[in-house]
């Protein structure tokens, strides 16, 4: 639902809320919040509230230290964790100089930005994100450990699988929250879940992936458990994954859903640093069905990106090399800004691959181009890239690279 500053001023007054949490996110796509009285409200909505950039890493230096809080009225939620009586709500805000200008590291006006240009072609993305996670035992002090939950592997039941009762709550708590939960399920790992929600437009789908993590940590937390999102915890078991999911619909009608995924393909790599940020990411890629190569196919979950057998609306195409390190926001610009590149230039994908990659000969392997195989060829990769530059600000290619 879309809500606008007088449906949030009315919902404030009328249900008993006391704070506001007026949340974004840093560059590296961390969540931040900062929790005012509703009173200060209206003041937020029309003038900002201030904060200290210099204390968000990544964010403006020394002699740029104010920036202001503008809160995004159609992102209203509730906290379901938080008491009835004196109710606390969240809106994301986009993030502004003293001035009034966009802040240009703000992931949220990154994304707009690309929003628009895809609209301006009459052409509109929607992202459905699939969430892996593993859920970790605690000490006695409540800190985590690095032992796995439980022994359960793909789609086991209780008693193997022993996170059915805190998915479940994930999935209503989301719900609560205006978060559409598809699927959930016990991954491959010992103690790791997965975690599936209905696909919206990109800013929206942005907002609710940052949601989703921390709905999954409170969750986890209230029942003892630590959720352990880095892309590589345990050498010997899958890695957790991001993948994304990406539809496109033009005003035309016309179908150009094969050369938006080439342009997708086509940038990958440049890409790969803020799809894959951490060190960790490339332990994960080229094991246990995460991709290596850049290639395609249908229904081939080992492969870059996959064409699910889905029909009417949940025809896509599946980004599988994302991990939850992402920004989301920066990560959907550049998926789209790639997806437009194809349509515009008229890309073809090539041929789809008939095979797994790890049935090719090294012969044919040679002739794949791969993705970056660590944080430095990633780094090396996006910065001699005039597709990244014309994008992504100097200031957070420099950050993510000194990660």
């Amino acid at each position: 639902m879309l809500y606008t500053k007088t449906d949030v001023m009315d919902y404030i007054a009328q249900e008993d809320v006391k704070f506001v949490r007026l949340a974004f996110t840093d560059m590296f796509g961390r969540q931040k919040n900062m929790s005012v009285m509703y009173t200060e409200l209206e003041r937020a909505f029309e003038s900002g509230i201030s904060f200290d950039a210099s204390s968000v890493r990544g964010f403006a230096g020394e002699d740029e230290t104010e920036l202001l809080l503008f809160p995004d009225a159609s992102t209203l939620s509730v906290l379901p964790w938080r008491p009835a009586h004196g109710k606390v709500v969240r809106l994301f805000c986009d993030i502004k100089y003293p001035d009034g200008r966009p802040y240009t590291k703000d992931g949220r006006y990154i994304l707009k930005q690309a929003v628009r240009k895809a609209a301006d072609m009459g052409i509109h993305c929607r992202f459905g994100t699939e969430f892996e996670f593993y859920l970790m035992k605690t000490d006695e002090s409540g800190e985590p450990t690095d032992v796995p939950f439980d022994s359960g592997g793909y789609m086991d039941v209780a008693p193997l699988d022993r996170g059915e009762n805190v998915r479940r709550e994930i999935c209503l708590t989301l719900e609560e929250m205006g978060i559409a939960p598809e699927t959930s399920h016990h991954e491959e790992g010992p103690g790791q879940n997965e975690i599936d929600f209905k696909y919206s437009d990109a800013l929206e789908a942005a907002d609710n992936a940052v949601t989703f993590k921390w709905v999954v940590r409170m969750i986890s937390m209230r029942n003892g458990l630590h959720a352990c999102f880095t892309p590589k915890p345990f050498p010997e078991y899958s890695g957790s994954g991001c993948h994304i999911n990406m539809s496109v619909v033009t005003d035309s009608k016309e179908d150009v859903s094969e050369l938006f995924m080439a342009g997708v393909l086509a940038h990958i790599r440049e890409m790969t640093l803020f799809l894959n940020p951490t060190e960790e990411s490339y332990r994960r890629l080229a094991d246990k069905n995460a991709p290596k190569y850049v290639t395609w196919s249908y229904g081939n979950c080992s492969e870059l990106v996959r064409i699910p057998h889905a029909k009417g609306e949940y025809r896509r195409f599946e980004l599988r090399s994302p991990d939850p390190g992402m920004n989301p926001y920066i990560a959907y610009a550049l998926l789209i800004h790639a997806g437009i590149d194809g349509v515009q230039k008229g890309l073809a994908p090539g041929p789809a691959l008939g095979k797994k990659t790890d049935l090719l000969t090294a012969a044919e392997l040679e002739a794949i181009p791969m993705l970056p195989t660590s944080v430095s060829e990633a780094v090396r990769v996006a910065e001699s890239s005039e597709f990244i530059k014309q994008i992504i600000p100097d200031s957070i290619l420099r950050a993510c690279g000194a990660r």
